[in-house]
């Protein structure tokens, strides 16, 4: 080989490694902190740069992306004794490369005992219910006490999240015996609360119902009340128009007598006081009528003063048991009673009768004679 080659290819050597010494070359979200001569020098940013060959060393590379780091589960005790567990999850971001790599030796074993510290202060200031419901809150002291402490390691807490929190054991039994209870607390109260409205539902609806048949019965009686009325009154008119006399009315009254028994109920009956005037009357009537006849007058007043004596005396034979007291329905005196009522009936039946066929039999006799 040629001399002069040899030093050729040294000299070549030489400056491809002092090339290589000093172009530095910085991917993006890094940073490369410097030192020359074992001093920091500057932080490279991402790209192209040159440093001095020999001089310079790249002492740390960084990552100035926002990372995550999770912590194991660490014991805190509360303010009623308890022993919990709790796992925390915190979100960083480099701000500072030169802060970080020269401020605290290791930062993430910073942040993870500095992340106890501060849970055991907040969580040993509550109760247990206290932390299992105030995640928000312990979750701002948390990243209020890292961000300012980790401020000067040029280090940016964004989020501090509690992943978990575990109670021991014999404390879950007992919530979930608790909530157990207040579930079942929750049923019978909305139960009982179901079956108030329904009562109160339903009483509202029978009262309703019953205020309606009230007035139903109401408004029937008024109007069964008003046509009673209004027939009594055209019967009155009619009566009125028509000019009837005494004998007429007696002879009606006379009429409605043998309804008055008719009902299986009664027991005993009363013969009104006038029932005898009724009789006189309706005797009269048609005993005037046979005085134009060439019958005696004396015989018919006679036959007609027996007729009004017999029923006189049933009259007053019922008016007798008008006062008397109540008798049972299974007593001999009842059926006495109603054997009496009866032969009245039949007595009264009998008067009208005759009186009828007198009336016609005098009739019969005046018209040969007009003739």
């Amino acid at each position: 080989m040629d001399p002069v080659v040899i030093p050729i290819l040294v000299a070549a050597l030489v400056v491809v490694f002092l090339v290589a010494a000093t172009v530095r070359i910085v991917p993006q979200a890094r940073r490369y902190n410097i030192e020359r001569f074992g001093r920091y020098r500057r932080t490279l940013q991402p790209g192209l740069n040159f440093v001095l060959p020999v001089a310079d060393r790249v002492n740390t590379k960084l990552d100035v992306r926002e990372q995550v780091y999770s912590s194991d589960p660490k014991p805190v005790i509360t303010e009623d004794n308890l022993v919990v567990n709790i796992d925390t999850v915190l979100y960083y971001q480099i701000t500072d490369p030169r802060a970080a790599a020269y401020e605290v030796a290791d930062y993430l074993q910073a942040i993870d005992q500095l992340t106890v510290t501060t849970l055991r202060n907040v969580i040993g200031s509550m109760d247990l219910e206290a932390t299992l419901t105030s995640r928000e809150e312990i979750n701002a002291r948390l990243r209020a006490v890292l961000d300012d402490a980790t401020g000067k390691w040029g280090i940016r807490v964004n989020r501090v999240e509690i992943k978990a929190i575990d109670p021991p054991n014999t404390i879950k039994e007992a919530m979930e015996k608790q909530m157990r209870a207040e579930r079942d607390k929750r049923a019978a109260i909305l139960h009982a609360e179901g079956e108030r409205q329904a009562k109160i539902l339903t009483a509202e609806g029978t009262k309703q119902k019953d205020i309606l048949e009230a007035q139903g019965t109401q408004q029937a009686m008024i109007l069964r009340a008003d046509g009673e009325s209004k027939a009594v009154e055209l019967v009155f008119q009619a009566v009125h128009r028509n000019n009837a006399d005494a004998k007429v009315l007696a002879y009606k009254y006379l009429e409605t007598l043998p309804h008055l028994a008719q009902s299986d109920n009664n027991t005993f009956w009363v013969i009104p006081g006038e029932l005898t005037e009724a009789i006189r009357t309706v005797t009269t009537a048609f005993g005037d009528q046979s005085a134009g006849t060439g019958l005696p007058a004396s015989a018919e007043r006679a036959d007609a003063d027996a007729d009004a004596d017999a029923a006189a005396d049933v009259a007053d034979s019922d008016k007798d048991n008008v006062g008397a007291p109540e008798i049972e329905p299974n007593s001999t005196l009842a059926l006495d009673a109603v054997a009496a009522a009866d032969e009245a009936a039949k007595q009264a039946a009998a008067a009208v009768s005759d009186a009828k066929a007198e009336a016609e039999a005098a009739g019969e006799t005046r018209l040969p004679g007009r003739r």
